[in-house]
């Protein structure tokens, strides 16, 4: 009867269609799009079994009696996403395992059979409540445990998604935004998406729905657009339809990202929504053992590249199996917050101008002498996925630049050598390049404005005192333990500069 009871308030809520914001074609965001830019930042919170089996991915097999957060603080979470200046959170309700965060009827995979059975999905709905936060939901279309998900009629797992679809959208508020993740494990069609969509556009109208790897890069490839090939308006095809925005966890949009997209002949417009890790061993679950976080500077020139071009950008900040965030993460993104000067109310900071984009380079050598997939003119492109690789150690760029223009920042984001961390997700990075320096051309001649004789780290961030003006810049490598590669170099006259 319950089950039922469900299914019939959805139904009505689905006729409800005038006051739904569901997606048309358009070269300009709606209603719930605009919404969603506004809100620009938000914390990611994975936390399941997985976080007490030390994986990032599970098949549902492991028993619900291994979850057991015996400190859990969900108003902990929040306050610190308050804290850190974020305007909502994400949470993950229910990852690819199929464990629930909350009681729902419809599995006993769930926190009502673990030994803590604390409704999280309802205390993190109150505490963002308390603290001014918007809430929203991820959740796995892929679901390894429930016994419908291999039904051969694919509707009866459907019947189930929105069954649970219809607890959350219906029991604890109002929420900002539905994430869907899995997609892969089946055929698009599979997932009866156009009926999902608007059955959530009835629950909660407002509510932007995306749906991982939006993009595919040709029709029915089943093979992602990468987001530093979306720099053309109404050249790729949706891959899941509809949905209110784009998603490629855990890729970084193009700093030219465009936003038209085409389904069945028409244009529609989707923002991008960026996804992060504070860790810099980029894991999604957090682990028994301590992990460094990334430093300040690279999530700084992270921040303003995600937030950039009506785009936005959710961090993951996950708690451990105690149930709480770790003191160094919550310092870390509390620190982010007090540098970028986030406050309620007002816009997000933007970086500055990038004088050095799509400018004219010089190198000194090209690997394998492809320019097309390693040419200097790759290193300030705008694009995070793509890389300037030299075949000699000690190598050098030169970018040409508009002497009218002045600078006052370089950002650098070296390409580095990477070893597996053994759960799929995690890695270790380490620097190739050891030595380096910068010459600016003055007066006919070249002049250094920066040295230095360490490993560059993930993300260099160079600061001057006062502005420069140049016609041409170069950077150069003294010493490196393999041959060097630069994702971006970016020239910048920024306002946030503080030495």
């Amino acid at each position: 009867m319950k089950q039922l009871s469900y299914l019939l308030v959805g139904l009505l809520l689905i006729s409800i269609s005038a006051k739904s914001q569901i997606i048309e074609p358009s070269n300009k965001p709606n209603k719930t799009q605009e919404l969603l830019i506004e809100r620009g930042y938000g914390m990611f919170i994975h936390f399941g079994v997985n976080t007490f089996a030390n994986k990032e991915w599970s098949d549902g097999t492991i028993p619900a009696s291994i979850y057991n957060p015996m400190n859990l603080d969900c108003d902990q979470w929040v306050r610190i996403a308050r804290d850190a200046g974020f305007r909502y959170v994400l949470l993950v309700t229910k990852h690819h395992d199929g464990f629930c965060l909350w009681d729902s009827k419809f599995t006993e995979y769930d926190v009502a059979t673990s030994p803590v059975k604390t409704d999280v999905v309802a205390e993190v709905a109150k505490a963002c409540k308390k603290y001014g936060l918007e809430l929203g939901i991820y959740y796995s279309l892929w679901d390894r445990n429930h016994p419908s998900y291999t039904d051969e009629n694919q509707k009866v797992y459907v019947d189930y998604m929105i069954n649970q679809l219809t607890e959350l959208l219906s029991d604890y508020g109002p929420i900002c935004e539905l994430w869907f993740d899995g997609g892969w494990d089946r055929e698009v069609a599979d997932w009866d998406l156009d009926r999902v969509y608007k059955f959530v556009k009835g629950m909660q109208p407002t509510c932007a729905v995306g749906v991982n790897h939006t993009i595919e890069l040709s029709p029915g490839s089943r093979k992602f657009a990468m987001p530093d090939s979306m720099i053309v308006d109404d050249k790729y095809r949706f891959q899941y339809f509809p949905g209110d925005f784009r998603l490629w966890d855990p890729k970084i949009a193009h700093k030219l990202d465009k936003k038209q997209y085409i389904h069945k002949g028409e244009s529609y417009y989707l923002p991008f929504e960026n996804t992060i890790c504070i860790s810099k061993r980029w894991n999604w679950f957090q682990k028994d053992n301590i992990r460094p976080v990334r430093e300040l500077d690279e999530l700084e020139e992270l921040f303003y590249w995600c937030t950039d071009n009506d785009n936005t950008l959710v961090m993951n900040v996950p708690p451990d199996n105690t149930g709480l965030i770790r003191e160094h993460e919550a310092n870390t993104i509390i620190a982010l917050g007090k540098r970028l000067n986030l406050r309620r109310g007002e816009l997000l900071p933007r970086n500055g101008e990038f004088i050095s984009l799509g400018a004219k380079v010089n190198v000194s050598s090209t690997k394998s002498n492809d320019i097309d997939k390693f040419g200097g003119q790759l290193a300030v492109d705008g694009g995070m996925h793509t890389r300037w690789a030299a075949s000699d150690t000690l190598s050098m760029l030169e970018i040409m630049l508009n002497p009218e223009k002045s600078f006052n920042k370089i950002a650098i984001f070296e390409y580095q050598d990477s070893k597996d961390g053994g759960d799929g997700f995690s890695n270790y990075r380490t620097n190739r390049i050891q030595s380096y320096c910068i010459d600016i051309l003055l007066n006919r001649g070249w002049k250094t404005i920066y040295m230095n004789d360490e490993p560059m780290g993930d993300c260099k961030v160079i600061k001057f005192p006062h502005p420069y003006r140049t016609s041409k810049l170069r950077f150069r490598v003294l010493k490196a333990t393999a041959l060097p590669s630069i994702y971006e170099l970016n020239v910048i006259l920024s306002d946030n500069v503080a030495l």
